[in-house]
């Protein structure tokens, strides 16, 4: 059994991401199960810089005091298994483009997803052939309209749709959906552990687990940590990491502390280690709102998201 933290490295972890890390590590320690780290650097186009950037943010991970078991897998070295998996399954070509998939499809998500309309499965062999002449296909399994349930910790029984839904971009790279599956059920992850911006992407993935022979985990998905305006903290707003807290005087335990008080297991400006939050940590308590980084609460952590936006 097994709990992960599985960061794209792409830039610097920020306080949302090591908030969800902290609560990753907590359930699986307090559930007596291995924690594991697994690097997604499947797009090259975003992580040039994916070993260094990697490296920080182990060593972040390291300076809050998470720890992890086993190997780092790193998904860039595990393409075969990935071709392994999608042989195994019932898929088709896709050329739709982006647009078109948005003026076929109905309304998005919440989370912006479309569904997609199944336009390229109804094709005629002489329009599929014409195609293929300008366009590389991305591969789509056959879902059927199958309807997936998972069961969240916090959230509770989440039931969809699973749409026809790309396992292999149309630039040969496999898509999140295949890859976080395929190696969530390698690696013996049996808990899910990750923001609640993912949780309507659950019950497709657990889907795929089941068509690949595999358990469904369970799921937890964390409230994001939002901004002022009440939007979630992202590497491209310039949020809030922990060098960033140093260069202002910050120490990572610091930063531990203010974490742990964003999902009550401390006292604001309270000094606390991991082994204590093991001690007090009680995810049926935990905050189920998002964690607004408050200016009046944290004027530190005010002056750096300040100090970021105006540069």
């Amino acid at each position: 059994m097994a709990g992960r933290f599985a960061p794209s490295p792409t830039s610097d972890l920020h306080l949302g991401n090591l908030r969800t890390a902290m609560v990753a590590w907590l359930l699986a320690r307090t559930s007596d199960r291995e924690f594991r780290l697994r690097i997604e650097d499947l797009d090259t186009s975003r992580v040039a810089a994916a070993p260094q950037v990697a490296q920080r943010q182990v060593a972040d991970l390291a300076a809050i005091g998470l720890g992890f078991d086993g190997e780092v897998v790193w998904q860039s070295e595990r393409l075969d298994v990935y071709a392994d998996a999608v042989a195994r399954l019932d898929t088709y070509p896709c050329y739709c483009t982006r647009r078109e998939i948005a003026e076929a499809a109905s309304a998005p998500h919440g989370d912006g997803y479309r569904p997609y309309p199944g336009t390229c499965l109804r094709l005629s062999a002489d329009r599929r052939a014409e195609l293929a002449a300008t366009r590389r296909p991305a591969l789509r399994v056959r879902a059927e309209g199958a309807s997936s349930t998972i069961h969240d910790l916090w959230a509770g029984d989440v039931t969809a749709t699973v749409d026809d839904f790309v396992v292999v971009r149309n630039d040969g790279v496999p898509a999140y959906n295949l890859a976080v599956v395929v190696d969530d059920l390698a690696m013996g992850i049996d808990q899910v552990c990750r923001g609640d911006d993912l949780l309507s992407s659950a019950p497709r993935q657990a889907w795929l687990a089941r068509q690949l022979g595999g358990d469904v985990p369970g799921y937890a998905h964390v409230p994001l940590a939002v901004n002022r305006a009440g939007r979630r903290l992202a590497k491209r707003d310039g949020a809030v990491t922990l060098a960033d807290l140093t260069s202002l005087g910050w120490t990572p335990t610091q930063v531990r502390g203010l974490l742990a008080h964003s999902l009550g297991l401390a006292a604001s400006g309270e000094t606390v280690t991991m082994v204590e939050l093991l001690d007090r940590f009680d995810a049926g308590v935990l905050p189920r709102e998002p964690w607004l980084v408050d200016p009046s609460g944290y004027p530190e952590v005010d002056a750096a998201l300040n100090r970021m936006s105006t540069t």
